[in-house]
C-alpha cells in the first residue's frame, strides 16, 4: 500500500511555461516504478512535445479528445477507471476554472471528470492571476470537493516579476501523490504517529553548543513512511538540512527539553511514538551569557542529564513506543538492556561503526528487538527500514 510500484498515476499537463518541469515529474514517478499515463491539453503540446513524455514513461501520451479512426473511443473513461491518483502539473488558471465548473473541454479536464481517483492540483501561473478572486474561489471549491492543492511557490516568475505562482518542486509533488494514495489506500488510516528526528543542540554559550552527528534521515524516513500509509504524522525535529516532507505536521526544536515538551503534547492522542532522534544525554549545567574566550589551555564544563523522553510518556495508555539504540559496541547486550529499562515495545538497534549504517547515510542495517526476540534485517534503505518498523508496530496497534 505504501509505495508507488505498479500504481497507475494519471499526469495531466496543461499549457503553461512550467510544463517542462512536468517531464521531471513523469520521470521521477516512472523511476519509482509507477505506471504513468500522461494526458495533455493541445496548448501543453506547444510547450513540450508528447514524444518527450512517451520517452521518459515508456507509454503512449493522450492529447486528442477524439480517437483516431479504429482506435478506442472512450480512452478517457478507461484511463479514469484505472487511475489510483491523478496529478495536474502545471495547472493553469483556465484548467482550474474548468475543473471547478465540471467542464470537459480538453483531454485533461475530460479525464479528470471521468475518474474517482484522488486529485492533486499544482497551480502555476502569474501571481496576479493566482491572487484573483475568481481563481481563489475556484480553488476553494475544489478543496471542498476533496482535491489536494499543492503550491504554488513564491519566487521569480516567467514575467520576470516576483510573487506566488511558481510550480512547486518535483519532490513536493511526489510527496503529495504519496500522501493522496496513503489517505485513500493506507493501512494506517485514522492513526496518529509521532516521530522524533535529528540530534539536539545543547548551548554552551551564545555561539557554541554540544551536539552529535545525526542527520535526521532515519526519523524523516519513518515520518514519510507513516504518511504514505495514511497516518496523521507529527514530526518533532532537531536541526537538520533536510527539506520538510509534504503532508506532515513539522515541529522544529533545538534542545532536549524542547523536544520533550513537544513530544508530550503531541502524544496526548497519539497511537504510536517512534523515537528516532539522537537526543543529547547531557546538557551544560549553566549556559554562559557571553562567548567564552580562548584564554585558558583547558575548559571544564559541568554537565547534567537531559530529560528521558520515553520515560516521560510512560503513563500514556494504549501508546505504542519504539526506541532506537545507536551503538558502537556490545550492540545486542545494550539494546536488550534498553528494551527492558525503557519499557518500550521495540528497540531498533544499529552499529554506527559499520559502513552504510551510521549517521548521514541513506541506508541502514538494523536489528529489531522486542519481547518475542530479535529480527535481523539486511542492509536496506532507511525508508524500507521504516516500513519494517511500521509493519511490526501495526500488529501491536491491532492488539496482536
Amino acid at each position: 500500500m505504501y509505495n508507488l510500484t505498479n500504481r497507475t498515476i494519471l499526469l495531466g499537463v496543461t499549457g503553461g511555461i512550467a510544463a517542462y518541469k512536468a517531464v521531471d515529474l513523469a520521470s521521477k514517478l516512472t523511476q519509482a516504478e509507477a505506471l504513468v499515463e500522461v494526458v495533455m491539453t493541445a496548448e501543453a503540446t506547444r510547450f513540450v512535445a508528447p514524444l518527450t513524455f512517451a520517452g521518459v514513461t515508456g507509454r503512449s501520451v493522450h492529447s486528442e479528445m477524439f480517437a483516431a479512426e479504429g482506435g478506442p473511443a472512450e480512452v478517457h473513461v478507461e484511463l479514469g477507471r484505472r487511475a489510483e491518483a491523478m496529478v495536474i502539473a502545471p495547472a493553469t488558471a483556465t484548467m482550474i476554472a474548468r475543473l471547478a465548473l465540471g467542464l470537459a473541454e480538453d483531454m485533461v479536464s475530460l479525464t479528470a471528470l471521468a475518474t474517482t481517483a484522488p486529485l492533486v492540483i499544482c497551480p502555476a501561473m502569474d501571481s496576479v492571476m493566482f491572487e484573483k478572486e475568481a481563481t481563489q474561489t475556484n480553488l476553494t471549491m475544489l478543496k471542498r470537493r476533496g482535491a489536494l492543492i499543492v503550491g504554488p511557490d513564491v519566487g521569480r516568475l516567467a514575467s520576470g516579476l516576483m510573487g506566488a505562482g511558481r510550480l512547486v518542486e518535483t519532490e513536493q509533488i511526489m510527496g503529495a501523490v504519496r500522501f493522496a494514495l496513503g489517505a485513500a489506500l493506507g493501512d494506517y488510516g485514522g492513526r496518529k504517529v509521532v516521530v522524533t528526528a535529528g540530534g539536539t543542540q545543547e548551548p554552551i554559550d551564545p555561539v557554541r553548543y554540544l551536539a552529535n552527528r545525526s542527520s535526521g534521515k532515519m526519523g524523516y524516513a519513518v515520518a514519510e513512511a507513516a504518511r504514505d500509509r495514511g497516518a496523521s504524522v507529527v514530526l518533532v525535529s532537531g536541526p537538520t538540512a533536510l527539506p520538510r516532507p509534504y503532508g506532515i505536521d513539522h515541529l522544529s526544536v533545538e534542545r532536549a527539553t524542547q523536544m520533550s515538551e513537544a513530544v508530550l503534547a503531541a502524544c496526548e492522542d497519539a497511537d504510536l511514538l517512534v523515537m528516532a532522534a539522537a537526543v543529547a544525554d547531557y546538557q551544560p549545567a549553566e549556559i554562559a551569557r557571553q562567548k567564552l574566550k580562548r584564554e585558558k589551555s583547558e575548559l571544564e564544563l559541568s554537565l547534567v542529564k537531559t530529560p528521558d523522553i520515553l520515560a516521560s510518556v510512560d503513563g500514556r495508555e494504549g501508546l505504542i513506543k519504539v526506541g532506537f539504540a545507536a551503538e558502537s559496541e556490545n550492540l545486542r547486550q545494550n539494546a536488550r538492556k534498553k528494551l527492558e529499562k525503557r519499557g518500550v515495545h521495540m528497540i531498533v538497534a544499529n552499529d554506527v561503526t559499520r559502513e552504510g549504517s551510521g549517521f548521514g547515510t541513506d541506508t541502514n542495517e538494523v536489528i529489531l528487538f522486542d519481547a518475542t526476540g530479535e529480527t535481523e534485517l539486511p542492509p536496506m534503505s532507511k525508508y524500507e527500514v521504516a516500513q519494517r518498523i511500521l509493519d511490526k508496530a501495526r500488529t501491536w496497534l491491532a492488539g496482536g
